[in-house]
């Protein structure tokens, strides 16, 4: 497989949020969130952006901030479908052979990372391709919430995964490193991904990506520098009103 040369990028969005209501519009530095997130993705400079909305209230919000927005059916199970549902509708003739996935809720997302996501796809044996940050809190080590990418850098930026678990591992001395859940799908490998059924490993560790490896697919894993402030709780709407009001 050949470098992919016209990506674009998908920012799946829902309202249903149990811990933040109403999430992708919460408002920071004056705009919804979802805008600030279309923001950083369209600083990125990979390709067009779209939003693969849930509800139409997202739908309204990205297009008045000028973005482009695509519904989506709500009961899609996973961001995942959203984002290939969306590229279908957007884009049936199948132009754009790649898609990163970036999520809803990182709107202080440096431009790099996304840029980041994208590179390993210069590997022609690369399926899909996704980031990782060194831990370094001892606590994150064993938090189960915190997923580890288990991959062999050596003295490299780019590996093969070869898991993801919320186990802390891999045992031993060294360093461990978090799941970062950015995603660059070929868009051959996207189609195959979606209409895979549930994995046994995915269904227990409750990780999508898992369905990819036990289905023989690969995954690349590139290293950044720090985790991106995902937004869950208020706590965490008030530090990014905090850094992108700096």
């Amino acid at each position: 497989m050949s470098t992919p040369r016209n990506p674009v990028v998908v920012i799946p969005a829902r309202m249903a949020s149990t811990r933040l209501p109403n999430k992708p519009l919460a408002d920071i530095c004056g705009e919804p969130m979802i805008v600030q997130v279309w923001r950083r993705a369209t600083e990125a400079g990979i390709g067009p952006v779209l939003v693969a909305c849930a509800e139409q209230e997202i739908a309204d919000a990205v297009t008045a901030a000028g973005g482009i927005a695509v519904l989506t059916d709500p009961d899609l199970p996973s961001g995942s479908d959203r984002v290939h549902q969306a590229l279908q509708t957007f884009d049936p003739e199948g132009k754009f052979d790649a898609v990163v996935n970036v999520q809803g809720d990182l709107p202080t997302i440096d431009a790099a990372d996304i840029r980041a996501v994208f590179e390993p796809l210069n590997d022609p044996d690369v399926d899909i391709a996704t980031l990782a940050a060194e831990i370094k809190r001892d606590e994150e080590r064993t938090n189960p919430n915190v997923v580890k990418a288990v991959a062999a850098f050596g003295t490299g930026r780019v590996a093969r995964a070869l898991y993801f678990t919320r186990a802390t591992a891999p045992y031993g001395d060294g360093p461990l490193y978090h799941h970062i859940g950015l995603y660059t799908y070929r868009r051959a490998a996207l189609d195959r991904f979606v209409s895979l059924p549930p994995a046994e490993l995915e269904q227990r560790e409750k990780l999508e990506q898992l369905r990819a490896l036990e289905n023989g697919m690969v995954i690349a894993v590139a290293l950044v520098d720090g985790v991106p402030l995902g937004v869950d709780t208020q706590e965490d709407l008030e530090r990014a009103r905090e850094v992108l009001g700096a």
